[in-house]
């Protein structure tokens, strides 16, 4: 009789002291090699898109991350160059009126990808462990079973054929106040500094420790997590992208497939288009 996978946490999770975010390795030369590197990787995330729609695969993309350390802007570079029929991005906010009430997790499971594509989610059910624990709208027995809870969804997920990624962007708080400036005096962009995001700020060092917890607690063998340094928005861009890349082109074979026959057939009858060898 089958049964579920094992659920093995990794030997050694990731800590966000463990990442210098200042280190110099952390940047590129300058905009002509991001903007190369960049397109070469927008190129092959369009191959690994492909290959998911054609095979009917499924992949989810999880972001956490501090506020103001570029959620956003790597998933736009993600998608940027995609099929939008392949991927949906779902921003995660507060619960609605009607998700109130429900278990936690049901309002992921309603958003779970379709066959041949791919679920990005800024911010996730790791919010349980994190916002929620922390500002206390979860009580302890909640967010302390939540854990649990987690990694059994995403075993059952993976155990169901769907690849997940998940990846925390890390800024240093010193690049947190730079961010938060520039957002405040940019009337485009002031929008995205909300009194929530200069409260939490404040609890720096408790979400800190929380997040070390939420690594050491759910990164396991199928589903680990990766930090990406942040400070540098190009390189932490590029770096998102090809760890993306790397993970969901494991075991999946990226080549295009053959023309259909048909179509090959219906083209040379109807339109004289002989296809090339």
């Amino acid at each position: 009789m089958f049964s579920p996978s094992p659920i093995t946490l990794v030997p050694s999770p990731p800590r966000l002291n463990d990442i210098d975010t200042a280190h110099k390795s952390y940047t590129l030369k300058d905009k002509e090699q991001y903007q190369k590197k960049l397109k070469k990787a927008q190129e092959l995330m369009l191959k690994v898109q492909q290959a998911y729609y054609h095979q009917g695969k499924r992949a989810i993309i999880v972001f956490q991350g501090w506020d103001a350390a570029g959620k956003g802007g790597a998933i736009r570079r993600i998608t940027e160059k995609l099929d939008p029929r392949g991927y949906k991005v779902h921003p995660i906010a507060s619960p609605s009126k009607d998700e109130q009430g429900r278990h936690y997790l049901y309002r992921f499971q309603t958003r779970l990808p379709k066959p041949g594509s791919i679920a990005i989610f800024d911010r996730s059910w790791y919010e349980r462990v994190l916002v929620e624990r922390i500002e206390e709208f979860a009580s302890p027995c909640e967010w302390q079973r939540a854990y649990q809870e987690i990694n059994e969804f995403e075993r059952m997920l993976t155990d169901d054929g769907i690849r997940i990624i998940k990846i925390f962007m890390h800024i240093s708080k010193d690049e947190q106040l730079k961010r938060f400036e520039e957002r405040l005096n940019n009337p485009m962009k002031q929008w995205k500094l909300t009194e929530e995001d200069i409260r939490n700020r404040a609890k720096w060092d408790e979400y800190e420790r929380a997040t070390d917890e939420m690594f050491q607690r759910t990164s396991t063998l199928s589903a680990p997590w990766t930090i990406i340094p942040g400070n540098k928005k190009w390189f932490a861009r590029v770096e998102v992208l090809h760890t993306v890349i790397e993970a969901l082109s494991k075991e999946v074979d990226l080549s295009p497939p053959p023309v259909d026959p048909t179509v090959v057939k219906a083209a040379r009858k109807q339109l004289g288009i002989q296809i090339n060898d």
